[in-house]
């Protein structure tokens, strides 16, 4: 993240995250209000230091069924505490014994009957609470950044999280392109780096010309908390408004096969950024696995921001994010924090 080019400015601090796994607080906000009847047992659990994955495998086991049959919104992070649903297929409609389900740093905190699996995404978002230790740096500059991030949200940066460790997944990606043999969820993980790195080359390149939460001629615009899209059309007060209150983002594309949906000056920078032999080798390689074109968000708005000074080298942030952004982004804009 710190190759990245920040919207504000500078960095105003250093600081250490993650101390321990209570410094990182990730909740999720439901999309839904579970139906109370039905044969999957949703589950609201808060682990610390596991990750879903593992999870998972863990209330299939006490569940006596496979694995196929447990299923999790999103996944999160490891190193954190964090409270997210899990649904546990149960047909007979009989809990198991949850005394049994004794797994270290896992808490069943409620349950409920649903009368659906719980799909992947099925999140309106995820609050989150961060506390930031050994902070380096101006406090009076740091307060002016978070006052800056909560008027101007944020570039809506695809995180580390998606690239793998030392960024080695855009590598494995363009393997699999030119013909290695990958497993099937291996695939999906490459695929999505590769889009992300190309999303990410664009939003670059507009935070570099301060264009990441102004329209360019030509702008495609993306309706805030959906996937709709319109534009390009001309931009005039009422478009202004609507991007003034965060009700519409410029946006960037999710590439694949078929036509670009921007056109002019945001067409041109959108194929500027992409135009590299790595950029090139992505894009043939996304076409060829037939993903369509898409588009997502240049902007993220940051919703709830706080912050307090928990001491003179602490300070804690609580703020929200709708699904599929990344706590990092936010970070990344305040400085270096390892």
């Amino acid at each position: 993240m710190n190759e990245l080019p920040r919207a504000f400015g500078n960095a105003v601090l250093s600081a250490h995250i993650r101390a321990t796994p209570e410094d990182f607080f990730v909740e999720e906000m439901p999309s839904f209000a579970p139906s109370g009847e039905g044969e999957h047992l949703l589950l609201t659990i808060e682990k610390r230091g596991l990750n879903t994955a593992f999870v998972a495998k863990e209330l299939a086991k006490w569940a006596g069924i496979s694995e196929m049959g447990v299923s999790y919104a999103g996944l999160k992070d490891r190193n954190a505490v964090t409270r997210q649903w899990f649904s546990v297929h149960l047909p007979k409609k009989v809990a198991p014994d949850f005394a049994a389900l004794q797994v270290e740093g896992l808490n069943v905190l409620e349950y409920t009957w649903h009368n659906r699996k719980l799909p992947r995404g099925a999140l309106a978002g995820n609050r989150f609470v961060v506390a930031l230790r050994e902070v380096q740096g101006e406090r009076d500059a740091i307060d002016a950044r978070l006052a800056q991030i909560a008027a101007r949200g944020i570039p809506n940066w695809f995180g580390e999280q998606r690239f793998g460790h030392g960024g080695g997944n855009i590598a494995k990606a363009l393997a699999m392109f030119e013909g290695k043999r990958v497993k099937r969820d291996e695939r999906s993980i490459y695929l999505s780096a590769a889009r992300s790195e190309l999303f990410n080359r664009v939003l670059a390149a507009r935070v570099a010309d301060d264009t990441w939460d102004k329209p360019l001629d030509g702008e495609t615009w993306l309706l805030d908390g959906s996937r709709s899209v319109f534009g390009p059309e001309e931009f005039g007060d009422e478009l202004a408004r609507r991007l003034r209150e965060f009700d519409i983002h410029p946006s960037g594309p999710l590439w694949g096969a078929g036509e670009l949906r921007s056109t002019g000056e945001a067409r041109r920078v959108e194929l500027a950024a992409l135009g590299d032999e790595t950029a090139l080798r992505l894009r043939v390689g996304l076409e060829a696995a037939e993903l369509k074109q898409e588009r997502r968000a240049l902007r993220l708005k940051v919703a709830g921001l706080q912050w307090q000074w928990l001491d003179a080298t602490s300070l804690q942030l609580a703020f929200a994010l709708p699904p599929g952004s990344y706590a990092t982004a936010l970070l990344h804009e305040l400085g270096e924090t390892p």
